[in-house]
């Protein structure tokens, strides 16, 4: 099987679920603050009018919410409901503003109108969902034409010890939560996109920062939405 057939599989949502509501506790202080400063940087990429609406998506405990900037409209969704009660504890005691909502949600049927949101963020999510290829679909469908869309992740790399690592370890995935031989291709492949940035990010360039624009006209398969859905919670 090809390391693109692998990644698409992705991760069983159960098992995701499971394993992210048993970090939840401690995430802050193990993933969580390994990625943050790769996190920190591509929240200030994020630009908007005040008022304008901004989705995050694995919102996680809301590590990336107090470093946006001022005046926008933040709704954050995440699957694990573990994960949101440490965001909404984290905006709670930070008083963090322009936080309208953390829903608990699937991010493959993202229980929004079509281009609804003018910034749709996803830090350090993609390589821990099942059917990546979808939640990208979505979180294209969702965004405004024009508007624009910021990841940051951890990518496979082609060579080197770092490849050899990361294909050893994508059998744990199910225990870990995460693939560590995530193919970038399944982002940048996705249609209605351009790529407007990309760059290495903190710690030693293990992340990577990419920054699309959603095309005025997208294929058809993403102009339709599902039927929209209530959330589980909200804040």
């Amino acid at each position: 099987m090809r390391m693109g057939q692998i990644l698409e599989k992705a991760l069983d949502i159960n098992a995701a679920r499971s394993v992210y509501a048993r970090w939840a506790p401690f995430y802050d202080q193990t993933f969580g603050a390994i990625t943050q400063p790769a996190r920190r940087t591509a929240a200030r990429q994020v630009t908007g009018r005040p008022g304008s609406e901004l989705l995050e998506v694995g919102v996680g405990t809301g590590l990336s919410l107090p470093h946006f900037p001022s005046g926008l409209r933040i709704t954050g969704v995440d699957i694990c409901e573990e994960m949101l009660a440490q965001a909404r504890q984290r905006v709670d005691r930070l008083r963090i503003s322009g936080v309208e909502a953390l829903h608990r949600m699937d991010a493959r049927d993202l229980g929004f109108a079509s281009g609804r949101f003018d910034t749709v963020v996803a830090m350090h999510t993609l390589s821990v969902v099942p059917e990546p290829g979808r939640v990208m679909a979505e979180m294209v469908r969702v965004l405004k034409p024009g508007g624009r869309l910021v990841i940051s992740n951890h990518f496979a790399r082609e060579q080197g010890l770092m490849a050899q690592l990361t294909r050893r370890t994508a059998r744990f995935a199910d225990r870990i939560g995460w693939h560590s031989d995530f193919d970038i291709g399944i982002v940048t492949g996705t249609p209605g996109l351009t790529l407007v940035k990309r760059r290495r990010l903190p710690p030693a360039g293990l992340m990577t920062l990419l920054i699309f624009e959603k095309s005025a006209t997208v294929p058809a398969n993403l102009s339709n939405p599902p039927a929209e859905q209530q959330a589980d919670s909200q804040r």
